[in-house]
Order: C-alpha cells, then structure tokens, then sequence
C-alpha cells in the first residue's frame, strides 16, 4: 500500500493545532510571555521622583526588560503633604492602571521609605499587586505614638483631633513632623494629617501588613545603619500572610543608599516573586 505524505502532513497539522489550543497558557510558544511592570514610590519630603538612588534602581529595572513608572507623589518635597491618605491611594491607582495600558500584565509596586506603607496601604485596599518591594520602609505612626523623640508629632495629633472634635475639617494648619531626625512641619486639615500620622491608620504598616493578600510576595530590605532595624521583624514583616517567596533581607546600606545598593538583588528577587 502506498503511503500518502499528503494527508499525513495535514493529519500531523491538524494535531498540532489541537495540542496547541489544549495547551495551557504557559506552555503555548507563541503567546506573549508577561510583562512586568514596576511602580517606584519615593520617600517623603526631601524625597522626590529625581531621587538619585531610587533612579538607579528604576535604570537597572528598566535595563532588565520591566515597565518602570517613578513618579512625583504627594509627599514629595514640591506637594508635602497633598491631600488625604485616600488621595495618595487613588494616585497609585491611576499610575498602576497606566502601567498596565503600557502592557504590563504583572504589577510590581517598589517603595522607598515613606514609599513602602504606601505600597501596603495601595495593596491592603485594592490586592491588584503581584509584588511589593519595599526599601528602607520608613514613616512610622505607631512610633510617633510611642516614642520620647517623636512627642511634638503626637502633640501635633492630639491637636488635631481636637480640632476635628470641635467640627474643623477643612482648616489648612501647620503640623509637626519628624523625617529621619529632621523636624519639620507639614500643613494640611485635621482629618488629612490624621489620615497620614495616626496610629491606627492605614499609614502604619503594622496595621495593613495582615491585611496584605497571601498572594502578594513581599521583599523587605533595610540596611544595617537604618535606625529602623532596631525594630526588627517583629514590627512588619512578620505580620504579613505567609508567602513562599517573600524575603526579609539585610544590606550593608544607610536609609537612603538602600535602593541602590539591593538593586541587583531586587531585580532578581522580583523575576523570581512573579514567575509562574
């Protein structure tokens, strides 16, 4: 019998189509493999969208391929402080919704210092995140309550809430604030300083860590001469979901070099954390 080359190449074409359909997604070639998409969050006032360190890490991230995004957020040193807390969310909103229209289909928010309660605060919300990274964290509520050092801030919240007590919520007023050691004040209404500094706000990470979907693998990188190390994992980082891929590292840095010094280790770590 005479074998017919014809109808076995369709047969053979007609196969691999089928196991093509069938496959999952994974698996299928010639599907765009994921783009990954990173929001940079800066630190608050002096902090900004130029920061030299944070600027690296956006470079190196760029370089491997990621959609990078660092733009200029409420706490900048030009805005300091624009609006509530809810406001800051929603920025984050439309800037990850850019991302993603730039065709990012994972979504990675990266924070540095203040940066980093608003990357949980973003994901506690709305758990649209894949990633959070988060650098030298820094803005502390729950120390501001606490803390001998930190009292002309808790003065500035009792004043606070006495005045929204008193039905003032719309009066712009100058508030204390206390910036890795540097004072400073910050003017804003009541109800928008409070969103920002009180205790039991979605400002204090250790209040949004277990709100943090499981899902959502979460790098904590702080270096050895941050005073926030003293806290250790306790304060955070292990209050979050257990996640597999989350990571608590420790880097030879200061506050604000630590961006740039865990560059290479972050870029790494979130191909890992978003893989499939």
């Amino acid at each position: 019998m005479r074998f017919n080359f014809g109808l076995a190449a369709r047969a053979f074409l007609i196969l691999a189509a089928f196991l093509l359909l069938a496959a999952p997604p994974a698996q299928v070639h010639a599907q765009a493999q994921d783009k990954i998409g990173v929001l940079l969050l800066h630190g608050k006032n002096p902090g900004s969208q130029n920061d030299p360190n944070l600027g690296r890490l956006k470079s190196k991230l760029s370089d491997e391929g990621m959609i990078t995004l660092m733009p200029d957020m409420p706490w900048s040193a030009r805005r300091y402080i624009d609006g509530d807390w809810d406001k800051a969310m929603a920025e984050i909103d439309a800037h990850v919704q850019s991302l993603r229209g730039k065709g990012a289909t994972k979504i990675v928010i990266a924070g540095h210092s203040m940066g980093c309660p608003a990357a949980m605060g973003y994901a506690a919300k709305y758990g649209k995140v894949d990633a959070l990274v988060l650098l030298a964290p820094g803005h502390v509520p729950y120390f501001y309550n606490t803390s001998p050092n930190l009292k002309v801030v808790r003065d500035s919240m009792d004043e606070a809430r006495r005045m929204v007590a008193a039905g003032d919520s719309t009066t712009h007023h100058n508030f204390n604030d206390i910036n890795q050691g540097r004072a400073q004040q910050v003017r804003m209404t009541a109800p928008a300083f409070l969103s920002y500094f009180a205790a039991e706000s979605d400002a204090e990470m250790s209040v949004t860590a277990p709100r943090i979907p499981a899902q959502t693998a979460v790098i904590w990188v702080i270096g050895n001469e941050d005073p926030l190390l003293r806290a250790g994992r306790g304060y955070v980082f292990d209050k979050l979901p257990s996640n597999p891929k989350s990571q608590y590292l420790q880097v030879t840095a200061n506050h604000l070099t630590t961006p740039v010094v865990a560059r290479d280790a972050v870029a790494a770590w979130i191909k890992q954390a978003v893989a499939r």
